[in-house]
């Protein structure tokens, strides 16, 4: 297993990775976000909609990090501003090996203190030569931001919001994952004939539509995922691209996931 380090959060990383977390709800909270932002979800306790709530949020990251001046800046200024916590979404719904998910997974491991166990390969270690491949991707996809990990904050945290209107606060969202690989994942205990506790990445994909799960792979695995470990949903932001996506971005660790039988 990867080594396990700091965070920012209100509970320790190996609480956080561990299959009791998932099963047994808490909230989850990076140290001092929600503070420093209280005007924004004081505001957005007086919105009904949540189109109307998303339309909120996403103006207060613009002009928070002034997402929306990129035009009249120099070039090399624009491109940092422009390249704002949306495009880091779309790059990983395109490729999670990606330099845009090295970000993601890179801003998991600063704040949730877990390191991702693969990028492109599998990564033994943060000490091992292979971690080094996923270094240089985040390294390069966060040279040319403008503050990307508290842009990454501030949306899980936004989350965190809407999840809680939607969920109770000891409910756990039921997911699924196809996979053509199930073997190569790391098993922790073998619990049934068709359940495992296996150890996830610290940042991997889900979707609530089983249906949608076959079409990645010929495993397709079911998880209840605790609220606090969803980072992004894809209906989170109604009125963008990503709204159609139907993805979920979970927080990795220790997962009880059970194995779909194919009907047809």
């Amino acid at each position: 297993m990867s080594t396990i380090g700091f965070n920012l959060c209100n509970y320790p990383p190996w609480v956080i990775a561990s299959r009791h977390f998932n099963e047994h709800p808490r909230p989850l909270e990076i140290q001092g976000v929600r503070h420093a932002n209280r005007f924004l979800f004081q505001r957005l306790e007086a919105i009904a909609s949540p189109e109307e709530r998303a339309a909120v949020f996403n103006d207060y990251m613009s002009v928070k990090f002034q997402l929306h001046h990129w035009e009249s800046q120099t070039r090399t200024a624009g491109r940092s501003i422009k390249n704002s916590y949306l495009r880091f979404l779309r790059g990983w719904m395109m490729d999670a090996n990606s330099v845009e998910g090295a970000v993601l997974k890179g801003w998991v491991e600063s704040r949730m203190g877990l390191p991702p166990t693969f990028h492109k390969i599998p990564i033994p270690s943060i000490h091992s030569p292979e971690y080094m491949t996923f270094a240089m991707d985040r390294t390069t996809g966060s040279a040319r931001t403008n503050a990307i990990n508290s842009q990454l904050d501030l949306l899980y945290e936004y989350c965190q919001y809407e999840l809680a209107r939607l969920y109770p606060a000891d409910g756990l969202v039921r997911l699924y994952r196809g996979t053509n690989d199930a073997n190569d994942y790391q098993l922790v205990e073998q619990v049934g004939k068709r359940e495992q506790i296996v150890r996830l990445n610290n940042l991997v994909s889900f979707t609530a539509d089983e249906e949608r799960a076959w079409e990645f792979g010929d495993t397709v695995w079911e998880i209840k995922a605790p609220p606090a470990k969803i980072f992004f949903f894809g209906g989170l932001l109604p009125n963008s691209i990503l709204k159609g996506e139907g993805e979920y971005l979970v927080i990795g660790g220790e997962y009880r996931v059970k194995r779909i039988m194919c009907t047809v």
